[in-house]
Order: structure tokens, then C-alpha cells, then sequence
């Protein structure tokens, strides 16, 4: 098992300022937390050199640019073979509309997270991309009416 960083209040007060505005400046978060500026560009710089901070994102409201349908969609795959696992594993990410793919334990695989702008595009989707591949046995779809992203990984690290 790899050696987890040694989090104190500052990194973990840090974190959980980027996670409410990850575009804050290093002076905006140092009054925030109550410490240095300069403090804060060290930890940044350590906690991303440890990949505890693996990137910055945008969150992007998908239906205001005419993306209205997001599904879950289960995936079964015929066998374990490791090399057709890992084509499928390394394929996936890449299709469009892919938001996010989450390899499972349990009776299903594969668990994508999918955008589309219609029924039609997400039926394509599947039929395109899922239901035609070789390496796919079973798709079930299931539709997102609502997300909420949560913030409950702050929790853990206390």
C-alpha cells in the first residue's frame, strides 16, 4: 500500500477551500485559512507534487450549452480476458459524451457516465458504441433526472 501524506489542518483547510472555489487567489485563500500567502503556494505546489491535488476543473452546466440528457449506463462484458478488460477500460473514456467511466465489482462491469442532447443521440450512443462492441455483453441504461455533486471526502480527512 502506498504511504499517505501527512495532511495537517493547514493542507486539509486548504483542500477544502479549492473545493469551494478552485480559481480563488493564493491571497483570497490565505485569508480563508489564516495563514501566509506564502504558505499557501508551498502547500499547493507539495500537495499537487504528491498528487493530492490532481488537476483544476470547470464544472460546466451542460444543459445551458444543449446537452439535457445525462444516463448511468451499465455494462457487462462477455469475459474477463485481461487484454479485452484493458482495451475496453482504455477505448471508453474517449467516446464522445463520456463524462466518466467507473470499473465495478458485482454483477456489472463497467458503470459510464453519459451526456447526450436527446434520447436519440444517447439510443445512438449505445448502438454505436456499447451494444456493437465485441467485447460487450449486456448495456442497461438508466437516466439522470438530477445530480448533486457532494462534498463528504472532507469528513474522511479529518
Amino acid at each position: 500500500m502506498p504511504q499517505l501524506p501527512d495532511l495537517d489542518r493547514v493542507d486539509r483547510a486548504l483542500l477544502s477551500a479549492l473545493s469551494s472555489n478552485a480559481r480563488a487567489s493564493g491571497a483570497a485563500l490565505a485569508q480563508e485559512i489564516g495563514v501566509a500567502e506564502s504558505t499557501v503556494s508551498l502547500r499547493l505546489r507539495r500537495l499537487q507534487s504528491l498528487g493530492t491535488i490532481r488537476g483544476y476543473r470547470v464544472d460546466v452546466d451542460l444543459a445551458s450549452v444543449g446537452v439535457s440528457l445525462q444516463a448511468l449506463i451499465a455494462v457487462r462484458l462477455v469475459k474477463h480476458d485481461r487484454s479485452e478488460i484493458d482495451a475496453f477500460r482504455q477505448s471508453v473514456p474517449h467516446l464522445p459524451g463520456v463524462l466518466g467511466v467507473f470499473h465495478m465489482a458485482g454483477a456489472d462491469d463497467y458503470l459510464l457516465h453519459v451526456a447526450a442532447r436527446d434520447a436519440v443521440e444517447l439510443r445512438e450512443f449505445v448502438l454505436a458504441h456499447l451494444t456493437g462492441h465485441p467485447a460487450v455483453a449486456h448495456t442497461e441504461t438508466n437516466l439522470i433526472f438530477e445530480h448533486a455533486a457532494g462534498d463528504g471526502w472532507q469528513q474522511l480527512i479529518d
